[in-house]
């Protein structure tokens, strides 16, 4: 669900009318927003790249429990709760995807930086409770 939901985020939400939009609610020049916006949106879209191949690398889980794994799903899904809890995901970029796609705009971002939060505070729950990566009872 966070690879599918990321993908729409990264290829369907974020296009070069958002970023524009976005920048100008943010109060930019046309000219600033002529001369940026293509550099945002590649890099935005590079950074999306990275959750996609994260999030993908995390389905792995439901057959290894490597502790990289582990790690690595810990990582990906705390940078991408990152996007809604430190406040990285500007509030003109959601304005601006209600303002282009209406309310479906912001449900991938929701769904994948939301669920990033839940998922994260699940690994991190169960590696305190059993202080090993994927709640692996040790043989005592």
């Amino acid at each position: 669900m966070f690879t599918a939901g990321t993908a729409v985020q990264n290829f369907a939400v974020i296009t070069p009318e958002l970023m524009a939009r976005s920048m100008a609610l943010a109060g930019r020049s046309a000219a600033e927003i002529a001369a940026e916006s293509p550099g945002f949106v590649h890099s935005l879209r590079l950074v999306g790249i990275v959750f996609i191949a994260g999030n993908a690398l995390g389905v792995l889980a439901f057959w290894r429990r490597w502790s990289w794994l582990f790690w690595a799903a810990l990582a990906v899904n705390l940078g991408q709760a990152a996007g809604v809890v430190a406040g990285m995901v500007p509030p003109t970029v959601l304005r601006a995807s209600i303002d282009l796609h209406g309310p479906a705009g912001v449900l991938p971002s929701l769904v994948t930086d939301g669920g990033a939060v839940l998922l994260s505070l699940i690994l991190l729950g169960f590696l305190l409770k059993y202080r090993t990566p994927w709640a692996q009872l040790r043989d005592g």
